[in-house]
């Protein structure tokens, strides 16, 4: 302003004469490009028309950089003075330069990261532990090692930009504050083994709960846990208390697995006992069926003929009984020696002269005549002295 004498003059108190600003500068522009300048007043110091040209150029310029581009996944944001006036969709855009309006091209498909209780080094594989952030209590009054991350991105990015002062700062407290309550409610096996994803769901729905409450325009894509652990403190005892539980598993495995294998072996006897148990009755009473006929088909014949019936069945007991005896001892009546029968030699020899005998016949076989004998006369003959031996001892 002090090299603007139109401006600072204190003593003229309207506008600055327009001539003179022009002429002004257009004297810059000729000491720019070289030319010497001239006295006020004469011809040559009246404005140069190559002072136009170089103003639409100008112009040009500043209207050219109000053009921008909108990448694909993306949002414009145009502000006019400071102010939202409208979001733009990917694709080249114009706007009006600044200091007009400026515009802020936000990615909203970015996949952002956030660390819970721990913090990757840079440079390196390891990672520092934050134990304000992963130290809670579960629901049986347990301390858990708990480290997860958290993966997110924008789904409005109006409410993004001017409902949050930091986004990243939102989401880790939410963050905090939504795996806090999950754990909470939760028992320590629960949370470190079969239970780990579902306390990732539920904290991920706790959190897109509280984020679109408080309208942050942030959409959370997953939640990964890291590690899940007692504090180190107590990591032996706990150790411990997971190997007598894995040992009570395995017990219970191996002894069911013996129950698998004894059961069906136990079951399968059983059945086939009830069967054995069931063909034996049947067969027991088919026995004493069979008996009871044939008793009463020989109480018919026994009423018929009492005295044949009777030395019939002599008879069929004494067979019954030699055909399992090899040897027999007959004691002769009025006598005091004993008659010694060898059966079993008897018959042994019998059987080795059976094969050569019909060998010796087997050409020709003759058949003897013989006489006209009453058979049942005979065999009457013998029952009754039969019956007569029987009646004298």
């Amino acid at each position: 302003m002090a090299n603007d004498p139109g401006w600072g003059n204190r003593n003229n108190e309207g506008p600055p004469d327009l001539d003179e600003v022009m002429r002004q500068f257009s004297q810059k522009i000729n000491a720019f490009f070289g030319r010497k300048p001239q006295p006020a007043g004469s011809p040559e110091d009246k404005p140069s028309v190559a002072v136009f040209p170089i103003l639409g150029l100008i112009l040009l310029v500043w209207i050219a950089t109000g053009f921008y581009i909108v990448d694909q996944g993306s949002r414009g944001v145009v502000l006019r003075f400071g102010k939202h006036v409208e979001t733009t969709m990917p694709g080249p855009r114009w706007h009006m330069p600044f200091p007009i309006e400026s515009v802020t091209v936000v990615n909203m498909e970015q996949v952002r990261t956030i660390e819970i209780g721990y913090r990757s080094a840079d440079g390196s594989a390891g990672r520092s532990k934050e134990l304000h952030e992963s130290l809670m209590l579960t629901d049986d009054e347990n301390i858990i090692d708990l480290q997860f991350a958290v993966q997110y991105n924008l789904k409005n990015v109006e409410d993004a930009l001017f409902n949050n002062r930091s986004a990243e700062e939102a989401v880790r407290g939410i963050a905090e504050t939504a795996i806090r309550e999950v754990v909470g409610k939760s028992k320590l096996d629960f949370a470190l083994y079969e239970g780990r994803d579902e306390v990732a769901i539920n904290t991920k729905k706790l959190m897109q709960d509280v984020l679109d409450r408080y309208k942050t325009g942030i959409n959370v894509v997953s939640i990964t846990m890291q590690n899940a652990q007692p504090p180190e403190q107590v990591q032996a005892a706990f150790e411990d208390a997971v190997k007598a539980k894995q040992d009570l598993e395995r017990q219970k495995n191996e002894g069911q697995a013996y129950a698998n294998d004894v059961i069906p072996k136990a079951r399968g006897t059983a059945s086939r006992l009830l069967q054995e148990a069931a063909g034996y009755k049947l067969r027991v009473e088919n026995e004493a069926q069979g008996n009871v006929s044939r008793f009463n088909q020989i109480l018919v014949q026994y009423q018929h003929a009492p005295e044949v019936t009777r030395q019939r069945m002599y008879l069929d007991a004494q067979e019954q009984i030699m055909s399992s005896v090899s040897k027999v001892i007959v004691d002769q009546k009025n006598s005091n020696s004993l008659l010694y029968l060898p059966l079993d030699k008897l018959m042994a020899a019998t059987g080795a002269n059976a094969p050569a005998s019909a060998a010796a016949t087997q050409p020709a076989t003759v058949v003897p005549s013989t006489p006209n004998v009453d058979v049942n006369a005979d065999s009457r003959v013998r029952d009754s002295s039969r019956s007569r031996d029987r009646d004298s001892r």
